[in-house]
């Protein structure tokens, strides 16, 4: 199977040079230029599917920073179409997109070093520092696990080009306070290891 892979930041995309994994386009950060990436991606390299990775915040209780969230789905925390639509749903479609059931199956069954967890990922164009934003966005989805700025919109155009998505994510930083979340994201890049994004090359080796 030929995977597309994206990530968003020029360290993660570092970070996974290092850990051997090739093959990887950098999008850039935000929603915006994610989509944009996604589209010229599978217009251009005709890819079997895409796996969208990198660092994401965790907001879930219990979660701690290098555990992994495998993305069953993925959803917009920061969208509002008004009255006939769900929070977070753009009108017209759901309120959250389906990662493909077989690179979900093949993510779980990695052998890892550190927790892995199954579940919701929400998207949006903001870096959620407090336990007020995580608040905000567990209204919506009670059972979001994390949150990054990419996952939803590389989504949405999977789903509409028919290309199968997973989103597959690193947890940089948790927020029990605005000090402690920025202190946590960075002190995330300072102590990252070589193998740190090794979990992701297993998963493309299966495929």
């Amino acid at each position: 199977m030929k995977a597309g892979l994206i990530v968003a930041m020029t360290s993660e995309y570092e970070a996974l040079r290092r850990a051997g994994v090739t093959g990887v386009i950098k999008s850039g950060i935000g929603k915006a230029d994610a989509a944009r990436a996604a589209t010229e991606f599978i217009l251009r390299d005709r890819p079997d599917c895409i796996i969208n990775s990198g660092c994401a915040g965790g907001i879930a209780p219990g979660m701690m920073i290098f555990d992994i969230v495998v993305g069953a789905q993925a959803a917009y925390h920061d969208v509002w179409c008004g009255d006939g639509s769900l929070p977070g749903q753009v009108q017209g479609l759901p309120q959250r997109f389906d990662a493909d059931p077989d690179l979900v199956r093949t993510a779980c069954s990695l052998q890892t070093s550190r927790p892995l967890h199954r579940g919701l990922i929400c998207s949006g164009d903001q870096f959620l520092t407090t336990p007020e934003d995580d608040a905000r966005v567990l209204g919506i989805y009670p059972d979001a696990l994390a949150c990054d700025m990419e996952s939803a919109a590389i989504a949405q155009v999977c789903r509409h080009y028919g290309v199968p998505f997973l989103s597959f994510r690193l947890i940089s930083d948790v927020h029990n306070s605005r000090e402690d979340a920025e202190a946590g994201y960075q002190d995330f890049w300072k102590r990252i290891a070589d193998d740190s994004f090794s979990f992701l090359k297993q998963l493309l080796d299966r495929l």
